[in-house]
Parts: structure tokens; C-alpha cells; sequence
């Protein structure tokens, strides 16, 4: 059975088929109405203020119970529930963390040396465990699991993290990924378009900890969700309710 089968947020099944309806232009009412009354408004850039866009389920940062008013900052603990959910933005990133997951926001050494820094900078991302998705721009970081790191140089990309086993998709952008375990077992990808999804195992063998994998567990509607909250579009375009990507049934 694969690690990460398991059952998310039915919400996610709504957000999907809104978005491909329209939601970010003239979406038909009902859908407009079905997404509104889920995640609370359209989908659109972020006040400076405002760190997260919607919660469901249960939430914590710093192992406190998460609100919508709750700010997110390089540094903070993430912690996700089971059918639960948290899409939000730091500086010029978003992110979608799925349930089951925990997330540690990883400071610039800079923040890290000195506290009086307050820039939202953020230097890395480390996953102990779960699943997200993530958009940049210009903005390098390193992205951890416990088989895998990864150096980010502007990208979109989905992870998800067990303790044996990593999946990564290089969305649209490029990475450089290498098994922890092994520094023989490294690749540099450029993607347009969900080009390369790799495995990163933790005892694969010399030179062969990291292999091919199936685009799986996330979709182009979800990155033009969260792009959309800072800003931005995709850098590859497609028509609305078009896109098939292979994911599971809810």
C-alpha cells in the first residue's frame, strides 16, 4: 500500500471543481457560491497583513490552535490533523499543507544570527512529515525531508514526506534535488510543466535513491489557487475544466 493513499480534505473535491468552473473570472453563481461559502471569498492577492487564507480542520502554529487572524512567519511549528488543511502565504510564497503534516519554516541564517532581523524571508522549508504544495518566485530556499534535499530557485512544487520514502514534483521551475543518504544520488530538473516527479528513497543503493515517479496528488487549479493569492499566474496556461491531472477519487 503507498504511504500517502489516504483520504484528504472532501473540501479539496469542491475547490477543484469551482476553480475549473471559473472561479477566477465569471464563474457561473452556483460555483461562486459553492467556493465562497467553503473558503469565505475569491480567490485574490492577500493583504500584507494577512498570512492565511482558509483553515479546515484542525490546525496549530507554535501548538497554537490556528484562526484566519493568525500570522505565519519564518520560524513557526505547522502542525495539520487528519482531514484538515491550511492554505497560506509568507512574503512571496503560498502554500497549501495538507492533513497529517508537520512543518517547520526555516529562517535565513541572517534571521537566525540576529533576532532583531523581522524581514518574512524565508530560508527553508523542512517537512518531518505530510504533504505541500508550494509557489515562488526568485526567492532560493532549501526544502527537507528526511531522504531528501532539495534547493529551490524560484519554483511551484509538491512534496510529500514519510520517514522512508519522498515524493517531489518539480512543478514548473528549477530544482536540484539529492538523497540524503546518498550524495552519489543527485539531479538537477528544469521543469515547464510537472516534467520530472521523482522518488527519493532512503536505502536505495549507491547512485540509485532516486528514481521516477507518476505525476500524483495535486493539480494546475490548485497552483493557480495559490499563485493567485500572491499575485501571480501560472507561467503555463490552460482552459478552465480542461486539465486532468491523475489523482485519487474522493
Amino acid at each position: 500500500m503507498n504511504p500517502f493513499d489516504e483520504v484528504d480534505d472532501p473540501r479539496r473535491k469542491w475547490l477543484i471543481q469551482a476553480l475549473a468552473l471559473g472561479v477566477f473570472g465569471g464563474a457561473a453563481a452556483q460555483a461562486q457560491a459553492q467556493i465562497f461559502s467553503i473558503f469565505g471569498s475569491k480567490p485574490t492577492k492577500l493583504p500584507s497583513t494577512q498570512s492565511i487564507y482558509s483553515i479546515a480542520g484542525d490546525v496549530t502554529v507554535n501548538n497554537q490552535t490556528a484562526s484566519l487572524s493568525t500570522p505565519i512567519k519564518p520560524g513557526d511549528l505547522l502542525q495539520t490533523g487528519k482531514n484538515s488543511e491550511v492554505i497560506f502565504v509568507v512574503n512571496t510564497h503560498a502554500m497549501i499543507l495538507r492533513g497529517n503534516s508537520h512543518l517547520v519554516i526555516e529562517p535565513t541564517e541572517q534571521q537566525s544570527a540576529d533576532t532583531s532581523v523581522g524581514s518574512l524571508l524565508i530560508g527553508g522549508l523542512r517537512m518531518l512529515t505530510g504533504k505541500l504544495l508550494s509557489v515562488s518566485r526568485n526567492s532560493p530556499m532549501k526544502v527537507t525531508t528526511s531522504t531528501a534535499t532539495i534547493g529551490i530557485r524560484g519554483t511551484g512544487f509538491y512534496v510529500e514526506a514519510d520517514p522512508e520514502l519522498s515524493y517531489f514534483c518539480t512543478c514548473y521551475g528549477s530544482t536540484d534535488v539529492q538523497a540524503n543518504a546518498d550524495p552519489e544520488s543527485r539531479e538537477s530538473i528544469v521543469a515547464s510543466h510537472h516534467d520530472r516527479p521523482l522518488y527519493i528513497v532512503k536505502d536505495g543503493g549507491n547512485g540509485k535513491n532516486i528514481r521516477n515517479a507518476s505525476f500524483q496528488n495535486h493539480t494546475d487549479q490548485e497552483l493557480a489557487l495559490i499563485e493567485t493569492l500572491v499575485g501571480r499566474k501560472t507561467p503555463f496556461v490552460f482552459s478552465k475544466g480542461a486539465y486532468a491531472g491523475p489523482r485519487r477519487t474522493y
